[in-house]
């Protein structure tokens, strides 16, 4: 591999671009707006201001998505489901299963889900250095 090829591999994990595109292009096909250089402005501009306020990062998934993709994977309506559904709806959305601080037998709630999902998704946009 050629040295300016790999210093631009760097460049790219260092600020996380590949992630960063890869979030933005599933805001755009989720939304599909109109303007789309606009919207991805509008996007960039609220991960910038989310990083220093508490306004909500741009996500794909709101909390009545969450509570209905709790309830499918609840089919018994038991309250809770079981660690590998809980990691096969992290994966879904993209999210990162790894660094979970739950034992194989693990019940998670619905609360838990969505407190744990919301955090995830947070950080997943607040890796990115302006």
């Amino acid at each position: 591999m050629a040295a300016g090829e790999q210093r631009g591999r760097e460049y790219l994990e260092r600020y996380k671009i590949p992630e960063l595109l890869h979030n933005l292009s599933a805001l755009l096909l989720y939304h599909r707006p109109e303007r789309p250089r606009e919207f991805l402005i509008h996007a960039l501009e609220r991960v910038n201001l989310a990083k220093v306020t508490d306004m909500d990062y741009p996500y794909l998934v709101d909390e009545s998505n969450l509570d209905a993709m709790f309830e499918m994977l609840d089919i018994t309506s038991q309250g809770y489901i079981t660690l590998v559904q809980y990691k096969g709806a992290l994966e879904t959305l993209g999210l990162s299963t790894q660094n979970l601080a739950y034992e194989e037998d693990a019940s998670i709630t619905l609360e838990i889900f969505k407190k744990e999902v919301k955090k995830l998704l947070q950080e997943s946009w607040a890796i990115y250095q302006s």
